[in-house]
């Protein structure tokens, strides 16, 4: 039995110009899992989840259900990434052995809270059917494939970064730089010691749960018609980052926190952002940390200062409905 495992993600600086050319700073969150399991059956089978199960208690136990998973389970990502697996190893000239499985999957990472919930699942499904069919991909093509996964096969709009530090874990500034793209299809991905970060906090709610897809829904058509004002910002984030980089390395936390708020105030004008996403925002900095946001929305992430900063984060973030971690890097 082969059992891998894959975390959620929190990105600190650079959202959203992953998907537009630009830089981020990603960092990994092992609060949370996706778990996958993979054994030899008679018969190839993915096995339904709770989350892929039509039955429930009542109607109150379906919308919170919905609310906190969407209306999809991991069953159809899955069988989309064995499609995408097969196609590459194709085109690669490598052949499958006919090893039929059961593929079994679970995960905690709350979904559709821009926490890379569902790349998790494609990307711990992906180590298990490598190690069991032998197959040797590079992490960043493995990046490639989770995102197509969902981009080419299920046709979400998504970008590399949650995929590319899935894959490499830890922490990592990336650099998807057109000419890289254009030419390998993937960018520079540079790790960065974890031991240079802060104290950090992430601050998620599942009452504002959203798919990526309606989040980013008017941004893609803007950017394609080369509407100034998103090509300024998307090279306005991918500054943050390259800043935040040197602010790391330099131990420049101060310079980090402003950063780190001039990212989602940017963003707060060009997205239209909801009622709920503001408040966890206004509500970490009240307590004096910084706050933007973690991925699309109803996740944040920070800067504290300090237990007790922390602690009044927890205490005044808990009336709201949201919970407050640390983020496990490594």
């Amino acid at each position: 039995m082969i059992e891998t495992f894959a975390y959620a993600r929190a990105g600190l600086l650079g959202n959203p110009s992953d998907g537009y050319f630009g830089k981020t700073i990603s960092l990994l969150v092992k609060n949370f899992r996706a778990r996958v399991l993979v054994y030899p059956s008679a018969r190839l089978e993915i096995t339904p989840s709770k989350a892929d199960m039509p039955v429930w208690e009542s109607l109150q136990d379906v919308y919170a259900t919905t609310r906190w998973r969407g209306y999809y389970g991991g069953i159809r990502i899955i069988q989309a990434l064995l499609v995408r697996l097969m196609d590459y190893c194709r085109d690669q000239g490598i052949e499958i052995e006919e090893r039929n499985f059961t593929l079994e999957y679970e995960t905690t990472v709350p979904l559709r809270l821009g926490m890379g919930g569902s790349s998790a699942i494609i990307t711990a499904a992906l180590r298990a059917l490598m190690q069991y069919f032998r197959l040797d991909i590079p992490l960043p093509v493995q990046a490639n494939i989770a995102l197509e996964t969902e981009t080419i096969e299920l046709g979400v709009s998504a970008g590399l970064q949650d995929r590319v530090i899935q894959a490499y874990e830890g922490v990592v500034y990336m650099d998807f730089a057109k000419g890289l793209m254009d030419q390998r299809r993937y960018g520079n991905y540079e790790p960065i010691d974890p031991a240079l970060l802060p104290e950090l906090y992430l601050a998620y709610r599942t009452s504002l749960s959203e798919g990526t897809e309606v989040f980013h829904n008017d941004i893609r058509a803007r950017w394609n018609r080369g509407d100034t004002e998103i090509v300024e910002a998307m090279k306005t984030w991918a500054g943050y980052a390259e800043q935040g980089r040197q602010a790391l390395i330099d131990r420049d936390f101060a310079r980090l926190d402003k950063l780190i708020d001039a990212n989602f105030d940017l963003r707060a004008k060009i997205y239209k952002i909801g009622k709920g996403n503001l408040e966890m925002i206004e509500t970490a900095r009240s307590c004096g940390a910084s706050a933007n946001f973690a991925g699309s929305g109803g996740a944040i992430v920070g800067r504290y200062q300090g237990e007790a900063m922390f602690q009044r984060l927890v205490e005044t973030m808990r009336p709201l409905g949201i919970g407050v971690v640390k983020p496990r890097v490594v």
